[in-house]
């Protein structure tokens, strides 16, 4: 698929020559920005009959404590990876409303919340994750890619029962030494007993894509139920 190419200091907008069915903002993990993921949307293959619009947003510059105050991209502040490490409360909301923004905006272009899809890598995966099962109106999926949940304690108290039935895409490497595998099975099964359903894949990698993981993101990205627009 073609697409013509918008860059700002703040995103990159992908947009396909035939008008767009839906909308997939995509997060980059820690220390990347935009870029990273642009390649994905060519090595997704969709067909011509899924034109979708891509947005690769950058993230901020913020000092992180788990690389020693090194400031970097990144969409909220890291203490640790261990279960009980301190979140960035403040980053994270910071973040979700940065991408509500970017919902927002698509709204008013005429690409509803129903046919927009969050995903995410890393980092980014688990502010997709945060976002999407909070957002107050349905979206089209998540894609949650070597992520996370952030604030679990929180979810069955703020999360939407307009997306219970989200579709979601969640994966993770075997071998990650990233994000530990233990992490993201423990983010997995929380989802699963607040009754969401998810589609788990598990790959023989480490804390990156895959082009099995990409084949497996394509064929479920034309499984979504984009509404007419």
């Amino acid at each position: 698929m073609n697409y013509s190419i918008d860059q700002t200091a703040t995103e990159i907008v992908l947009t396909p020559a035939a008008r767009a069915r839906g909308t997939v903002i995509w997060l980059h993990g820690l220390g990347a920005d935009g870029h990273d993921f642009v390649p994905i949307a060519s090595a997704l293959e969709l067909p011509t009959t899924l034109p979708l619009k891509f947005i690769f947003p950058h993230a901020p510059e913020r000092p992180i404590t788990l690389n020693g105050g090194y400031r970097m991209r990144a969409w909220y502040d890291i203490a640790g990876l261990a279960l009980d490490a301190k979140e960035d409360v403040a980053g994270i909301s910071e973040s979700e409303q940065r991408v509500h923004s970017y919902i927002d905006r698509e709204g008013a272009l005429g690409i509803p919340p129903e046919n927009i899809v969050l995903a995410g890598f890393s980092q980014g995966s688990a502010i997709a994750i945060h976002t999407a099962l909070r957002f107050p109106q349905r979206l089209a999926g998540l894609i949650a890619l070597s992520g996370y949940l952030l604030q679990r304690d929180k979810l069955s108290l703020h999360g939407s029962a307009a997306n219970k039935e989200l579709p979601i895409f969640m994966a993770h490497g075997e071998y990650d030494d990233i994000v530990p595998r233990a992490l993201a099975d423990m983010s997995r099964n929380f989802i699963v007993q607040q009754g969401y359903r998810v589609e788990w894949h598990a790959y023989s990698m480490g804390h990156e894509v895959s082009p099995q993981e990409v084949a497996d993101i394509a064929q479920w990205m034309g499984k979504v139920p984009y509404a007419s627009v």
